[in-house]
């Protein structure tokens, strides 16, 4: 079996949390967190259950931005609905004066025709978990500081994070946790990065005609996509086994009699940073202009946007396998999302940040973007694993609240870009 199957757990797999046993550095800390979310449990399973039926595509999350929000409010959060964006929103506690900002991200869109087939729905939950347990040692400790935990709408195509961080939303934050789950052993997680991306647009235009009367009047559109898209899957063979170039075609008023005068493309381009993105992009311009030269038809293409890699920062990812291997399991850097992307990236790249990945059971060839996911990411064992992940992250931000050195060993750079820097340098934001 190829290394990613190796990590395909099924859900008769009987497998208990078994940690290494080293000792935590704040045991009582880590049993206030553990008692909290375990206070939660069934709460977090129904919102969880709620939110995998309701599936709502980016910017659309209307019911998941209702049940959050209320539960939130039950919470003894300050809810802010519709913050910054029609779906988006934010819960703040703070208990003090002064001190330190965690932020949370909670993601609740889902994908067209497979639901949830990403997880959204336990990315959800670990948000309110996290958010949940640090107001409870906020309280119980008396410790100065406050947690944020950010609705974040549209994830999955969306750039919704990089749109929100643009307006500011993350502005106050210290470091930013979140996390998400992967096909793998319930008891594992994962550090690993993610690709950059870059998306885009083409469209095509010719002109119709008679398919078999007067076909030598028409410009077919459909055909300049489809020699596009045979031009870069011969590129394919040219590029590095690290990036990826997917695409598919959209079209409206097909019919095998009129010679189609419209067709779109949408395409992916990933690399293991921006900066290979960039360099990628004119060569599948290239290969997208070549359809309408040869076609003679027009064409318009244009960037809808797209996120950096995602970039862990070392201190706080360093902390989260300290504790989550001496709770749980063993925790990788390879596998999680590796080969994935997410608008998250974008936030690595502002401030501090941690996004592990965490295993699920699910079938063969049931990974990420399957139906298969979609039910795996309701099973209890995938609820658990859920609920490990965001105990170990809890701890985490405990300790950027609580210990100086710590937090300025988290500040070292390169992880910071001033936010103005980080608008005004990248057109990512100029959709």
């Amino acid at each position: 079996m190829s290394e990613v199957q190796d990590r395909i757990w099924h859900p008769n797999d009987q497998v208990t949390a078994a940690g290494n046993g080293e000792e935590l550095r704040d045991p009582e800390v880590f049993k206030i967190i553990e008692n909290s979310i375990n206070e939660l449990d069934k709460d977090l399973r129904e919102l969880s259950l709620d939110i995998s039926a309701h599936p709502e595509l980016k910017f659309e999350e209307h019911h998941a931005h209702d049940v959050l929000t209320t539960f939130m409010e039950k919470q003894g959060f300050d809810v802010t609905r519709h913050y910054l964006l029609p779906t988006a929103w934010v819960a703040r506690y703070t208990h003090g004066s002064g001190g330190r900002t965690v932020g949370v991200n909670s993601e609740m869109d889902a994908l067209p025709g497979v639901g949830h087939a990403c997880g959204h729905n336990l990315i959800a939950i670990a948000g309110v978990a996290v958010a949940c347990a640090l107001k409870r040692v906020l309280q119980s400790r008396n410790i100065n500081g406050s947690v944020v935990l950010l609705g974040t709408p549209g994830e999955e195509g969306g750039g919704g994070k990089a749109i929100l961080l643009e307006k500011g939303a993350y502005e106050g934050i210290d470091v930013c946790l979140m996390c998400h789950p992967a096909p793998g052993p319930p008891v594992s997680a994962s550090l690993s990065g993610c690709l950059a991306v870059q998306r885009i647009q083409a469209e095509y235009r010719g002109h119709t005609a008679h398919a078999a009367l007067a076909p030598w009047e028409g410009q077919n559109a459909l055909d300049a996509a489809v020699s596009a898209y045979t031009n870069v899957a011969m590129l394919r063979q040219q590029i590095k086994p690290t990036h990826r170039v997917h695409g598919v075609f959209e079209g409206k008023d097909w019919t095998p009699n009129v010679i189609p005068d419209y067709a779109k493309m949408l395409w992916y381009i990933r690399g293991p940073t921006w900066a290979e993105v960039e360099a990628l992009v004119p060569r599948v311009v290239s290969c997208l202009e070549a359809g309408a030269l040869a076609t003679a038809c027009s064409t318009e293409i244009k960037k809808i946007g797209g996120t950096f890699e995602l970039r862990q920062n070392k201190t706080l990812g360093d902390e989260f396998k300290s504790i989550y291997e001496s709770r749980f399991g063993p925790v990788d850097y390879k596998y999680g999302i590796s080969s994935a992307s997410t608008d998250f990236g974008h936030v690595t790249y502002a401030l501090p940040a941690l996004h592990p990945g965490f295993g699920i059971p699910t079938e063969e060839h049931g990974g990420n973007h399957t139906r298969a996911f979609t039910k795996a990411a309701t099973t209890p064992e995938a609820h658990t694993a859920c609920l490990n992940v965001s105990k170990s992250l809890a701890a985490v931000g405990v300790r950027v609240l609580t210990d100086d050195a710590f937090f300025t060993e988290v500040r070292v750079p390169p992880q910071a870009v001033p936010f103005s820097q980080l608008i005004t340098s990248h057109p990512l934001f100029l959709r």
